[in-house]
C-alpha cells in the first residue's frame, strides 16, 4: 500500500493576474511503512506538496491515490471511499500547537475522536493512546492547560491530537521548527520512535538536512515546484549540484567528511550521522596508524 501521486500539477488562483503554479507533474509514490522526508527551499512547492496527501487541496491536473484509492474522484458514488482514505492521512501544520484551543490538554486530544462520533470509552482509549505515542504521562498532564507547557510539549500535544484519529500516514510539516535545542531533539526522537516502533509511515517536510539526514530513509527535493529528486538520503546527498540548485546544502556530518578528505583523510564521504562519521573516521586513523607502523619496522 501506498500514497501515489500521478502527473500532479496544482495552480493557484487560476485565470486572474496572480496565477501561480505551485506544482509541476509530480510524480512520485511513498511506501507504507518508510519514513520519507520532503526538502526544498522556501516557495518550492512543498508544503503545497503536502496539502495534496489528503486533499487539502485538489490537484489541477493528476491524480492522488491513497492505497490505490483516487482521493478527488468524479464520480458521486466513488466519494465514500474517498473520504475515508482521507481520513487514513492526518496532518499536522507547521507551528502546530496554534491549532491548541482546549483548556486541558484531554480535552484537546479528545477533540478529533469525538468529531468522529466515537462514545467516551473509545475516546479515552485514544487519548489514552495517543499521549502514551508521544510519552506524555496521561495523569501527569491530562488536566493541564496546553497553553502552559513548552513549545516542545505543546508540539507533541498537537501531534497526539491527530494520532488520536489513528491515520495510516502522518504528515508533518516543519515539525521541529522553531524550538529550542532540547525540545528538537526530543521531537526527533519521539518522531524515530514512532516510525521504528510503532511501525507509523511518516512523512515530514524539512529544509534542515541534518534531521533529514538523522530520520528519513526516502528523500524527496522538489525545486521551483517540480520533483527533482527521488531517493535514499546517500544517493540525494551524493548529488551535491543538485542540492546547490534547490538551495539546499549537505548535512554537517557530510560537509565535514568532505573537508576532511580535502585534507589527505581518505574518509567515505557518504556518512549521514555522527555515530557513522565517528566509526569511519577511528577506523581511517586505525589504518593509517597501522600503515605508519610498519613503514616504521621496515
Amino acid at each position: 500500500m501506498s500514497i501515489t501521486l500521478e502527473h500532479v500539477a496544482y495552480v493557484y488562483m487560476p485565470g486572474t493576474p496572480f496565477e501561480h503554479q505551485a506544482l509541476c507533474d509530480v510524480s512520485a509514490v511513498i511506501e507504507e511503512g518508510s519514513l520519507t522526508a520532503i526538502a526544498g527551499h522556501t516557495g518550492s512547492g512543498k508544503s503545497t506538496l503536502l496539502q495534496q496527501f489528503n486533499g487539502l487541496l485538489q490537484p489541477t491536473a493528476g491524480r492522488v491515490l491513497v492505497d490505490d484509492v483516487d482521493i478527488n474522484p468524479k464520480a458521486k458514488k466513488d466519494r465514500a471511499a474517498a473520504r475515508a482514505m482521507r481520513l487514513k492521512v492526518g496532518m499536522v501544520f507547521q507551528y502546530a500547537e496554534q491549532q491548541l484551543f482546549e483548556e486541558t490538554i484531554e480535552k484537546d486530544i479528545a477533540f478529533g475522536p469525538k468529531s468522529l462520533g466515537l462514545s467516551e470509552e473509545e475516546t479515552a482509549e485514544r487519548v489514552k493512546e495517543a499521549m502514551r505515542l508521544m510519552h506524555l504521562d496521561y495523569e501527569t498532564y491530562r488536566k493541564r492547560s496546553p497553553l502552559a507547557l513548552s513549545g516542545g510539549q505543546m508540539r507533541r500535544v498537537a501531534i497526539a491530537g491527530v494520532l488520536a484519529l489513528r491515520p495510516k500516514y502522518l504528515v508533518l510539516d516543519e515539525p521541529v521548527a522553531g524550538l529550542d535545542p532540547r525540545g528538537r531533539e526530543e521531537l526527533v526522537k519521539t518522531i524515530r520512535h514512532l516510525h521504528d516502533r510503532e511501525h507509523v509511515t511518516i512523512i515530514l517536510v524539512s529544509h534542515n538536512m541534518d534531521d533529514i539526514a538523522r530520520l528519513a530513509d526516502h528523500v524527496l527535493i522538489m525545486n521551483q515546484g517540480r520533483l527533482v529528486c527521488d531517493a535514499s538520503p546517500r544517493e540525494a546527498f551524493a548529488q551535491e549540484d543538485l542540492l546547490e540548485g534547490a538551495g539546499l546544502k549537505l548535512p554537517h556530518v557530510m560537509a565535514l567528511m568532505k573537508e576532511l578528505r580535502a585534507k589527505g583523510l581518505p574518509v567515505r564521504m557518504d556518512c549521514l550521522t555522527i555515530e557513522e562519521a565517528k566509526r569511519e573516521i577511528l577506523n581511517v586513523l586505525k589504518a593509517v596508524k597501522g600503515k605508519g607502523g610498519k613503514k616504521h619496522a621496515q
